[in-house]
């Protein structure tokens, strides 16, 4: 228990700057090392001793450990090593939201520009800021709907091969089966439906208690498209899926055609 908690104190003064008697105080209140950081940044009176900004030396040089010998980016086995110090899967979802941040071209790969930019976006400069800066990216992707919507558009031209205008149907079935489950558990995809606007008098998305998509569906659909056949899925399949999967409700009864 000791060496857990002086790795999560650890990981807390890696992201904030904070003492170690800060990083344990809040710890001790809030146990999980992401809510005891939000904490931390939402009381007023952690603002003075909060974080430099992250180092772009620290990055340029993180960089230079899994950069490619003889290019001039991190491609496939610099990805894998960098995994492998995050102790996360290649396959992870979150990797998702991490290649949008630090806007990788290309699946297992990144430029010095995204990575320095992006992390310090992010506002962590080492490994283990960075693993705790996955706890947070993690939850926010399954239960924020705009971030979640914008993750998975990213993900049609960030898994799209260059010079293909559709996604390839295995692809997209992969990523289909990491994305969904995550945002319905964390309620990124929560049923909604479109109301009016009393301000604007203007149609806006509103969550409902009504059910929706099911866990159960994804299978099904995955089912229809090959059933179906067919080599790829278009931008336009792939976005309104996901428009489709917000608005449907749980017997298929009242999907609006036109509002989308």
């Amino acid at each position: 228990m000791d060496r857990q908690l002086e790795e999560k104190i650890a990981q807390f003064v890696g992201v904030t700057g904070a003492s170690t008697r800060d990083a344990k105080r809040f710890l001790d209140k809030y146990k999980r090392v992401d809510i005891a950081i939000d904490a931390f940044y939402n009381e007023p009176v952690a603002l003075p001793t909060r974080a430099p900004a992250p180092s772009t030396s620290k990055l340029s040089t993180l960089f230079d450990k899994y950069k490619d010998p003889d290019g001039d980016d991190i491609s496939v086995d610099g990805t894998i090593r960098f995994c492998e110090d995050l102790s996360v899967d290649p396959e992870d979802v979150v990797l998702l939201a991490v290649a949008y941040e630090l806007k990788s071209p290309r699946m297992g790969e990144w430029s010095r520009k995204g990575w320095v930019d992006g992390w310090k976006n992010v506002g962590v400069d080492s490994i283990p800021a960075m693993k705790t800066a996955l706890l947070r990216l993690r939850d926010k992707l399954g239960s924020d709907p705009e971030y979640f919507k914008q993750i998975y558009n990213y993900t049609f031209e960030f898994a799209r091969p260059p010079g293909q205008r559709s996604l390839g149907l295995d692809m997209a079935q992969g990523f289909w089966q990491i994305l969904l489950p995550h945002g319905l558990q964390g309620g990124a995809l929560a049923h909604t439906q479109h109301r009016s606007s009393d301000e604007e008098d203007e149609d806006v998305m509103m969550v409902t208690d009504e059910e929706g998509w099911k866990p159960e569906y994804t299978q099904w659909w995955l089912d229809f498209l090959n059933e179906k056949g067919g080599k790829g899925i278009s931008r336009d399949t792939w976005q309104m899926f996901l428009d489709f999967l917000r608005t449907i409700d749980a017997k298929f009864e009242k999907y609006d055609v036109e509002a989308t």
